[in-house]
């Protein structure tokens, strides 16, 4: 291989991979009861479980952006998400490598999300917010 096509590829990877980074700036969202890690294609864990009026926070630890989409009309199948009947729809936007996003759930129920650009990957989730027992 000659000289100046190795040093154009790793110049040229180098750039690729600077580009999928973000400068992170450090979590000042309300404390979360789950954590959910976004990684190259999935929402691990899949399934969080909370009470009401508590917060889920997602990290983005791979080197793609990812969005968190609770709104039916951004997905390529509107089935792929579900909100809580008069619950109005959500979205993270952009949440760059290293970055989060953080909700706080006030009503019970099952709101299914996904990761706009990686739907059709599967990149999907689920928050269950169930209404704790009368003390």
């Amino acid at each position: 291989m000659n000289r100046f096509f190795a040093a154009s590829t790793v110049f040229g990877l180098v750039a690729v991979m600077a580009g999928c980074h973000s400068s992170s700036k450090a979590y000042d969202g309300p404390e979360a009861s789950a954590t959910v890690t976004m990684g190259f294609h999935n929402f691990d864990p899949q399934t969080v479980t909370i009470n009401p009026g508590q917060t889920v926070r997602w990290n983005n630890t791979s080197l793609i952006w990812h969005t968190v989409t609770f709104d039916p009309s951004k997905a390529k199948d509107e089935n792929h998400v579900a909100l809580p009947k008069g619950v109005e729809p959500f979205d993270s936007g952009k949440v760059n490598s290293n970055g989060n996003y953080w909700h706080t759930f006030t009503e019970p129920g099952i709101y299914h999300y996904i990761c706009v650009p990686h739907e059709s990957k599967g990149m999907a989730g689920t928050v269950v917010v169930v209404q704790k027992a009368a003390e």
